[in-house]
């Protein structure tokens, strides 16, 4: 029997629910599935088959240490994602390379330690004139961390929130919020060894409000993804797939879409890493991705 570990964070202990149904698929499915913590110093990750990333969700306060653990276990184990796409995925900078190779993404201005953020800032504005509202955030962030939505008339207090990421020693990104997705939210599509299982969609997370903390509950439903989305999907997984010089599908990946003004689908984010794969919103999606880790530890052991 395969064993593989289902990795969390400490920090994270009974926040992730995909690990019960997942944990459950895999028991059906014949593999000894265990739930670990990465930063479990006691775990014999070479132990195990595989090890799966899923809610290691404290990397981002943590990335230097967090990668350093993923190349070890790379090393030992059969890690999921593997390190290069990880270390690669962690930091959105990725987003720049899908653009230069033709994927539709959120136009995305970095703004990096050594710059001045005023100046950036007001540069950024000047190129998207049209733009209302806009988004910062870090180059390094999970969920909504350290990320907020302005007005144009808000530019100091924009300012000061990409000076502070950039005494930080962190990047900043500025991207125009695109206002359909108050309307229609976020589309994240959900794939398994390269194949579309399913869809969900997210409600608007930064709320019009002048106060700090922006971030609203987590609103999930089920989705049916559109004939452009999947297409969408597919050319972000096929640049990625080429950028990095891979020779087969990623078990899992989540390509998270907003349509712009005219309606058109831009890729947002390519969740690599860690991300929810509301495997509740859709029946027997645990067992589909069960039976890819079966598929894929059969094949390791045949080699």
């Amino acid at each position: 029997m395969s064993s593989i570990a289902l990795v969390t964070a400490i920090a994270a202990a009974g926040q992730d629910d995909d690990l019960s149904p997942l944990l459950a698929a895999c028991t059906a499915h014949g593999l000894r599935a265990e739930i670990r913590a990465w930063d479990d110093p006691s775990v014999a990750w070479a132990r195990y088959d595989a090890v799966l990333l899923r809610s290691p969700w404290d990397y981002t306060e943590r990335l230097d240490e967090f990668l350093a653990w993923c190349e070890r276990v790379d090393a030992s184990s059969r890690l999921l994602n593997p390190w290069p796409v990880l270390r690669w995925n962690t930091d959105k900078h990725y987003l720049a390379d899908l653009a230069a190779r033709g994927v539709p993404v959120v136009p995305t201005v970095f703004v990096e330690p050594d710059m001045d953020a005023m100046p950036a800032l007001q540069e950024f504005l000047l190129a998207y004139p049209q733009a209302e509202e806009f988004v910062v955030k870090p180059a390094v962030s999970a969920g909504s961390r350290d990320t907020l939505r302005y007005a144009r008339v808000q530019e100091f207090a924009a300012a000061n929130h990409i000076a502070r990421l950039l005494d930080e020693g962190r990047s900043a990104m500025l991207q125009p919020y695109l206002a359909s997705v108050d309307r229609d939210g976020e589309t994240a599509l959900i794939h398994f060894n390269g194949v579309f299982s399913h869809a969900i969609r997210k409600g608007a997370m930064l709320q019009r409000e002048d106060a700090l903390n922006l971030r609203a509950i987590e609103r999930i439903n089920p989705r049916e993804a559109g004939d452009d989305e999947r297409t969408v999907a597919l050319h972000a997984l096929t640049a990625m797939t080429a950028r990095l010089d891979l020779e087969e599908p990623l078990p899992y990946a989540r390509v998270d879409l907003i349509r712009d003004a005219e309606g058109h689908p831009q890729l947002l984010e390519l969740e690599l890493c860690e991300p929810s794969l509301f495997f509740d919103h859709a029946p027997g999606s645990a067992d589909r991705f069960a039976q890819v880790l079966v598929e894929l530890l059969a094949v390791d052991a045949s080699d």
